[in-house]
């Protein structure tokens, strides 16, 4: 059976337990994932056999040109499974300069050099390269185990959130992050003995011992590690971490949210607070020595997940699934990709509300086409651009 066959049967397999109600948004642990309780919180594609007189059998197998057709595996050092909308990464444990006791584990997404990438089967991006600027810095050690210089991550804190009015959920009247990072954190470290070498990698758990960390089946205690993770095995050295639903030039896509530079919107995210990343320019999307790329997330998009328009910062608020996010360039897509996305929020104007025009977009320039044409502005009506706010959010696979 081929690919497409494959993933497009498991979605006929699905039971309606597992579109069980969301998880509370203000909670430790993962919010509600790929799999979502009605048709605009889950954005698994239907079989290709639906309307046909044929069944799955007789479709062909997806064409060897990936960045046409998907579904894709963008970052292959880790298995995912469809069905429950997780990925199962390796588990890194290194140590923090100047005590060996003080355990860092970390996962490892991307990296600014081609080769390791293609080897380790990481996501490749060359913006990485301008990003030293809001890395930490590691040096591997006689038993090429990498050893932080700086930055620590706690992991103690409860999540919580309180959206704010009924009319205007976001920004919440109070947020505190599930893990927070000290001024020297960043996901992102230059390896200094190693040809200066760039790779995202967050800490998943800190300064715990491997007996502290042993939830193979999940039941995991969220005080020791990120808020992402479902099920973590030191033993066999790997994390299974949430996915989540988002967009990119109008392909459906499932990534990992692991850090943000904003503590309200690292909240909301599930992700790790990261001062350090408040370092790196925004604003300049694709330019000369840019290290980012641009995310578009709606303020007031359609509510509901039985919406199939469900999208925004104030649907998250309001019924706990994630904001359906919609991303620049990924890998297979544009060689423009970075995990690093500098966030530009965008608001429906009254007028085009007023016009029933608001609905789910999937597609960076159908966006800013809207801008330009008066339909989008900045939120309150402010110009459009960017917030100022990265997010760390690595694609895992391309459905489509």
């Amino acid at each position: 059976m081929n690919l497409r066959t494959t993933v497009a049967a498991t979605v006929l397999t699905v039971s309606a337990q597992l579109l069980a109600s969301p998880l509370a948004l203000a909670a430790d642990g993962p919010g509600p994932g790929t799999r979502g309780d009605g048709p605009g919180c889950d954005l698994f594609p239907a079989p290709a056999s639906i309307g046909t007189t044929i069944g799955l059998s007789y479709f062909g197998p997806p064409p060897l040109d990936q960045t046409q057709v998907g579904p894709v595996q963008l970052l292959r050092s880790g298995q995912v499974d469809v069905v429950e909308g997780t990925v199962t990464l390796p588990l890194y444990k290194g140590y923090l300069k100047g005590n060996k006791k003080t355990l860092v584990w970390y996962i490892l997404t991307d990296t600014n050099d081609q080769s390791q990438a293609a080897f380790l089967g990481l996501n490749f991006s060359a913006k990485l390269t301008y990003a030293s600027i809001g890395a930490r810095t590691a040096t591997f050690d006689e038993n090429n185990n990498l050893v932080f210089d700086k930055g620590k991550v706690d992991f103690s804190p409860n999540r919580n959130i309180e959206p704010g009015p009924s009319d205007h959920p976001f920004p919440p009247k109070s947020a505190q992050a599930g893990s927070v990072g000290d001024q020297n954190y960043s996901p992102l470290v230059q390896v200094t003995n190693a040809g200066g070498i760039v790779f995202n990698a967050p800490i998943i758990a800190f300064s715990v011992d491997e007996s502290e960390l042993n939830f193979p089946n999940g039941n995991v205690d969220y005080s020791k590690v990120h808020d992402e993770v479902v099920a973590i095995d030191p033993a066999n050295q790997t994390v299974t971490l949430q996915m989540v639903n988002g967009f990119s030039f109008g392909r459906a896509i499932n990534y990992i949210s692991l850090d943000v530079n904003d503590p309200v919107v690292a909240a909301l995210e599930g992700a790790t607070y990261a001062p350090l990343l408040k370092k790196i320019p925004t604003g300049h999307d694709d330019s000369f020595s840019s290290a980012v790329e641009r995310l578009f997330s709606a303020l007031n998009g359609p509510q509901d997940c039985a919406n199939p328009q469900h999208q925004g910062l104030s649907a998250a608020l309001t019924d706990g699934h994630r904001p359906n996010q919609t991303f620049g360039g990924i890998p297979t897509i544009a060689n423009d990709y970075s995990p690093l996305w500098d966030v530009n929020i965008y608001e429906w104007t009254p007028d085009a509300i007023a016009q029933g025009y608001r609905s789910q977009l999937r597609e960076e320039f159908q966006i800013l086409t809207l801008v330009q044409n008066g339909f989008l502005t900045g939120p309150g009506g402010k110009p459009f651009g960017s917030s100022g706010v990265i997010v760390n959010c690595p694609p895992v696979q391309r459905l489509f």
